[in-house]
């Protein structure tokens, strides 16, 4: 931005998050910045939309009157119409990929109808709401054209997807669908709720080539107590017969799992049964988050935030330091098989990429001597040479 010009970019639209403290912090960070870049000329229009929007949109518009206008979540038309944007050159499921370009994310549903304590979300973004399966369809067949080799279903609840539009959960369908068009290399499902897991996706993941063996799923926590405060709908029971079964019907799959630690009513020995189940379960991918206490929120209105932020970044560190264990051995057992990687770029001297089993962004990477020759975007076999704690490093032998 400081080295543009003045009028280089006139106009700026902020996406925000609202839905824990560091995301929140962050979003005002940045709306401030653009603030100043507004007052020294370099942009003539700023607006802000997203989540923090959506949630706070009359406390924003009183402490930054600087920015022209918020919008919340979903209001595409507003901020076309405020831009004066034709509204034939307006197409709904068109849009610019802002990252690589061959792996692109598709929301299946909008909302989440769960009341977890700690979650905002619900009152943010409202209900569950499903796509119909034939928009999804027309924007995967889009995102195909546009050289999507990698699609990623995301919602705030996958596994609800479809109930309430056809009475009942059709994620496997869904996928089936996908899948039959045959326009991608991999096919990734984000955010499957443990409750009520439809057993009709497990033989999806199983049996289409296509499809991932890598399940994103947030038990959150293991120990009842705490579930029950947190409202979630399974108990420990219920989660280690869902996680056993994943690993024994699904061969190899990587099961990804996030953790929320300093939750109300985690005590040390609360905290110490989540431990040692991590200890002994060994998730292949795992984030923990510290509790964040959202106003508003069933949680916030109805318990006291009563640990400390040190505790709670003692126990992040705790669990993180024990992943860290766990995939180093993991990651060293990989020594000497060959994988196919999808090659996302390249950083100095190496080629970054990930098997099937990572996730851009927040899974780890294989790390490849750098070729003019690879394509990004390609799925090349590699062999796995040496490894490092949340790092694979290979060559390509085809």
């Amino acid at each position: 931005m400081h080295d543009a010009p003045v009028g280089a970019a006139p106009i700026v639209i902020i996406n925000t998050c609202g839905f824990i403290s560091d995301a929140k912090e962050e979003s005002i960070d940045t709306i401030l910045k653009f603030v100043e870049a507004r007052k020294s000329g370099l942009i003539h229009k700023l607006y802000v939309t997203g989540c923090l929007a959506q949630r706070y949109r009359e406390d924003l518009t009183r402490e930054i009157p600087e920015v022209d206008n918020y919008f919340g979540i979903c209001h595409f038309e507003d901020i076309v119409r405020e831009l004066n944007i034709a509204p034939d050159i307006y197409m709904p499921h068109t849009r610019v990929i802002t990252g690589p370009g061959h792996y692109a994310y598709l929301k299946v549903s909008e909302g989440c109808s769960r009341n977890c304590a700690f979650c905002a979300i619900p009152m943010i973004r409202g209900r569950h709401v499903s796509r119909p399966a034939e928009e999804i369809l027309t924007e995967a067949k889009y995102l195909a054209d546009m050289g999507v080799r990698e699609l990623i279903l995301i919602a705030q609840d996958l596994t609800y997807y479809g109930f309430d539009i056809y009475g009942e959960r059709r994620i496997d369908s869904l996928v089936r669908q996908i899948s039959d068009l045959k326009l991608f290399d991999w096919i990734r499902l984000h955010y499957l709720y443990p409750s009520d897991f439809p057993g009709s996706l497990i033989p999806v993941i199983r049996d289409i080539p296509e499809v991932c063996s890598y399940i994103d799923i947030p038990v959150q926590h293991i120990n009842d107590k705490v579930l029950k405060m947190m409202n979630r709908k399974h108990n420990r029971q219920e989660t280690v017969n869902l996680l056993s079964r994943l690993r024994s019907e699904i061969p190899g799959c990587a099961i990804r799992t996030t953790l929320i630690v300093g939750h109300p009513g985690e005590g040390d020995d609360e905290f110490r049964e989540l431990y040692d189940f991590v200890k002994e379960f060994r998730f292949d991918r795992m984030g923990v988050f510290a509790y964040s206490h959202e106003e508003k929120t069933p949680g916030g209105r109805k318990y006291a935030d009563n640990i400390s932020d040190i505790v709670k970044r003692e126990r992040v560190e705790a669990l993180m330091d024990l992943q860290q264990e766990i995939s180093t051995v993991l990651n060293r057992n990989l020594q000497g098989k060959i994988m196919p990687v999808m090659i996302d770029g390249s950083e100095g001297d190496w080629l970054t990429g990930r098997t099937e089993y990572d996730s851009p962004e927040i899974d780890q990477e294989v790390l490849i001597p750098f070729s003019p020759e690879i394509k990004t975007g390609t799925i090349y076999n590699v062999r796995i040479n040496d490894s490092g704690e949340f790092d694979l490093y290979g060559e390509i032998i085809s």
